[in-house]
């Protein structure tokens, strides 16, 4: 069937990929503009506008889908199924009703939980041990639409926002190829989500990534790694600089958030631990403010820091 695809980041190309590996059709891809990128700020495309141009299929980068800006494209592109994933703009209903065989997306949850904008990050801070994809019809509503195939995934100990944004990428493309075979087999099921068990994944606001010690040791690690390698969980030292979080561990002892005041350095021996309301985390990797990333056994050499700083 004649596929358009919509999608931007590196999490769409895993399902573009498979699209056109598998032999499907991709008659467009709809991406988002061009956008600024680094110190330089230099214009840069987006990575599935890199990889359809490589393989020869039209690229379209509409500033907006609204008030039917883009009707007359779709209208020659004609497409009988259109797969979103991770596109960035929300669809109005002259696009949605569109295709014969309506619109599909890869969504980075088991839904109905954490629909919204950033459910990987969120499954990691919020502690949960499996995450997933779903494939599912789109509809008004973020998220809400009815939901065709789900493959969970488990979230191991030392995963992070960059391992399973890959899992899920894979599982995701592996997913959407399923669900393509079953439609054109004519063996889809549909199934509606209920509402009452959904959750909400936000989009990631900087306050979402400075580190409240006060809480206990496990959900001050999962917060550092659901939020790496991008944006960072932050703190700051008693001077005032900013210091972010790469990468962390749990510290051994339970006992350590009672022995002195949460965000207390209690040792600089396997890198920098800090005092939790409950136990403790231990810094492996930094990156200082104005710095490039370092292990924190080179940041604690240059002697940035000492046993009884407070952090934050």
């Amino acid at each position: 069937m004649r596929i358009v695809f919509m999608g931007t980041p590196d999490f769409a190309l895993f399902s573009l990929k498979a699209l056109v590996e598998a032999g499907e059709e991709v008659v467009g891809v709809v991406t988002q503009p061009d956008k600024p990128r680094g110190r330089g700020y230099v214009l840069t495309p987006p990575p599935v506008k890199v990889y359809a141009a490589e393989q020869n299929i039209p690229v379209y980068q509409p500033q907006t889908l609204k008030n039917g800006a883009f009707d007359e494209t779709l209208r020659e592109l004609n497409p009988e199924l259109i797969v979103v994933v991770a596109y960035g703009k929300i669809l109005p209903k002259s696009v949605l009703d569109f295709p014969k065989y309506g619109c599909i997306n890869v969504h980075g949850s088991l839904l109905p939980a954490l629909r919204g904008a950033a459910p990987m990050q969120r499954a990691i801070m919020e502690g949960h041990p499996v995450t997933g994809v779903t494939t599912m019809y789109m509809a008004d509503g973020i998220d809400t639409g009815d939901m065709l195939l789900k493959t969970e995934v488990a979230i191991d100990e030392d995963d992070n926002f960059e391992t399973i944004h890959d899992k899920l990428g894979k599982v995701g493309a592996e997913t959407l190829i399923a669900t393509v075979n079953a439609l054109k087999a004519g063996t889809l099921t549909a199934i509606p989500q209920d509402d009452a068990l959904s959750t909400y994944a936000a989009k990631i606001e900087k306050s979402d990534c400075l580190i409240d010690f006060t809480a206990d040791a496990h959900t001050v690690h999962n917060r550092i790694r659901g939020l790496s390698p991008m944006p960072l969980a932050f703190t700051h030292t008693p001077d005032g600089k900013l210091l972010k979080v790469p990468a962390a561990k749990r510290g051994q002892s339970p006992e350590a958030g009672n022995i002195a005041a949460p965000g207390t350095v209690l040792s600089l021996d396997n890198g920098i631990e800090v005092a939790c309301g409950t136990g403790s985390v231990i810094f492996t990797v930094v990156t200082p403010e104005g710095k490039s990333r370092m292990n924190a056994a080179d940041y604690i050499r240059g002697r940035k820091v000492s046993v009884g700083d407070v952090l934050n």
